[in-house]
């Protein structure tokens, strides 16, 4: 049967995905960046935030609710602080230009911050934070959402559920990363149950009414619930204020969700900081600080004694060395549908 789940070398997986978005008219670089952004996702087995997005993607850049060729520029630059206009481009060609002028700052000043308004869905936050650490630096990134999480008490969404990551380099196999959405689950998650025909705890999504449902379809239709109650609410605004308010760009109600406004942009916001840890001690002293952490991490008791105490970002390491062996796995859908837009694009190439 030829639509049956598929696993595929990551290069391979990558230049299928190159291709198509090349076949939109995106220049060729930007396409090879997407593809390396939604590959590098799966590697590390975030498959809600991977090669899963791409149709979505291509129907946008297809529609002009992505601008292809965006032309970003400067609206403030003030010292350390920048705001881009992403110009509706691809969030990832706006977040890679974004972070690298942080981290092009914080050399400078040992910190730099910038943000980014009217851009797009840029995925897995940890993207624009393992740029930081491949420079020695700590990265911060987070990005607005349209409103898909209830408040404690609400009966309507009212925030995003508003993503951000910290990335701090040890110079060792892995950096510390931590990467989470402030509801208990992205809505990658529920599209991916979707996929594979399963159902969801009841305390990732609610339905339309607001009511707990174990059904992927009627809580992506329905709310998010926001992780450890209002803390979770309350840093979700947080990040909001710096994604939206600041940048001058769209917030809360103001942004549009891409499956729900598929021609619309989004007028994303996004922010960024990057610090220099080099600029406060030399890298062997840092390092040996952050080997200490590590080890202290390590070394801490789990009653479960079959079990060890992991750092952030040690599952992902993990796991992209097991899929750069093994292969990433496609769920039949997915398969499906990537190739369908093969077809369609007028590519040679199949998964």
């Amino acid at each position: 049967m030829e639509n049956i789940a598929h696993t595929v070398n990551d290069q391979v997986l990558q230049d299928f995905v190159h291709e198509l978005f090349a076949k939109t008219g995106m220049p060729d670089e930007d396409a090879l960046i997407c593809a390396e952004c939604l590959v590098q996702t799966n590697l590390w087995g975030i498959d809600s935030h991977g090669v899963l997005r791409v149709p979505i993607y291509i129907k946008r850049l297809l529609s002009g609710a992505m601008n292809k060729a965006p032309r970003i520029t400067s609206v403030n630059n003030i010292g350390a602080l920048e705001i881009l206009d992403g110009d509706d481009g691809c969030g990832y060609i706006v977040g890679r230009t974004a972070m690298a002028k942080a981290l092009d700052k914080a050399e400078i000043s040992g910190i730099g911050a910038v943000g980014a308004m009217r851009s797009n869905h840029f995925g897995a936050a940890a993207l624009y934070t393992k740029m930081a650490v491949e420079k020695g630096m700590i990265g911060i990134a987070m990005t607005n959402v349209v409103p898909n999480v209830v408040a404690p008490g609400g009966s309507k969404p009212i925030v995003g559920n508003n993503p951000f990551a910290v990335s701090v380099p040890t110079f060792g196999d892995f950096p510390f990363t931590l990467d989470i959405s402030l509801s208990n689950v992205a809505g990658g998650k529920l599209l991916l149950a979707m996929k594979k025909g399963e159902k969801i705890p009841l305390d990732w999504a609610t339905d339309k009414d607001g009511r707990p449902t174990d059904d992927p379809e009627k809580g992506f239709a329905g709310f998010l619930l926001p992780v450890g109650g209002h803390k979770g609410y309350g840093l979700a605004l947080v990040v909001d204020l710096l994604c939206g308010v600041l940048t001058g760009g769209a917030f809360l109600h103001g942004l549009k969700g891409m499956y729900k406004y598929p021609d619309d942009p989004s007028l994303t916001g996004h922010f960024f900081i990057a610090i220099n840890p080099l600029a406060l001690m030399d890298e062997a002293a840092f390092k040996a600080r952050m080997d200490d952490f590590y080890q202290q991490l390590k070394a801490s008791p789990m009653w479960d004694t079959s079990q060890e105490m992991l750092m952030p970002g040690e599952i992902e390491y993990r796991t992209e060395q097991k899929r750069r062996q093994e292969g990433i796995t496609l769920p039949a859908d997915l398969r499906a549908d990537l190739n369908k837009l093969a077809e369609e694009l007028g590519m040679d190439s199949r998964l």
